[in-house]
């Protein structure tokens, strides 16, 4: 029997150990589950950063317009938004059922930033507090008139406390807020009430008591200093 030299055993055994070839179609296949599992992973990054950024402090998301919120469950709604002002806070109830429309856009209005720094412009004992649009006389067309009201209708939308909105054209760039402290019989015919103040009641108050000028205009800044959104307070 003919021996096998040192070298010849190590050469076999190379032979043994060595790479098997890899046909082009498993290349191609691994190449494609690399780029699918890519691709998953950016998408869910994609996905949690969207979902992340839309998200308000207690989870309310955030649209450009409510008309979003149509696909929602009621209770996603925020019902209530919180008035942090320069005399204390303010909770208010939002009529979401009553005219769903204007509280959208006051829940826009509020997550855009609009009513951030609102300034309470006109503050009319009895009356009305206004903040918005600086060039919207509406308060003073009404007090022209004189307050004689004799037969007050009971509706809740003539109360006091009641949060409103000029049922005029309004700009998008703003939102129009009044505040009643007195029951007023024009109401139906001038604003829109979506909310009621729940709490708060003595800071209208006392934001009710400043001193204003002959035009009804504080002579020193108040007004909604940030205003937050709850689903149940």
């Amino acid at each position: 029997m003919a021996k096998i030299k040192p070298q010849a055993l190590l050469q076999q055994s190379k032979k043994k150990k060595g790479p098997r070839n890899i046909s082009v179609s498993t290349v191609v296949l691994y190449g494609v589950l690399v780029v699918l599992l890519v691709f998953f992973v950016l998408a869910s990054y994609r996905h949690v950063t969207e979902r992340s950024r839309v998200q308000t402090k207690d989870g309310l998301p955030i649209r450009k317009n409510l008309g979003a919120y149509g696909g929602s469950k009621k209770s996603d709604f925020p019902r209530y938004a919180i008035f942090n002002t320069s005399k204390g806070m303010i909770s208010v109830e939002l009529y979401k059922d009553g005219v769903p429309d204007v509280v959208n856009e006051f829940i826009d209005a509020c997550q855009m930033g609009q009513l951030k720094g609102m300034q309470f412009h006109r503050v009319i004992k009895n009356f009305v507090i206004q903040g918005g649009d600086f060039d919207n006389e509406i308060t003073e067309e009404w007090t022209s008139k004189g307050k004689h009201y004799d037969q007050l209708d009971t509706s809740v939308k003539h109360e006091a406390f009641m949060i409103c909105t000029s049922k005029g054209k309004r700009d998008k760039e703003g939102f129009e807020l009044f505040i009643t402290t007195a029951p007023i019989p024009d109401l139906n015919k001038k604003l829109h009430v979506f909310g009621r103040v729940i709490k708060g009641e003595d800071v209208v108050q006392e934001i009710e008591e400043v001193d204003t000028d002959e035009h009804f205009r504080p002579k020193s800044w108040i007004g909604i200093t940030d205003v937050t959104l709850e689903r149940k307070i």
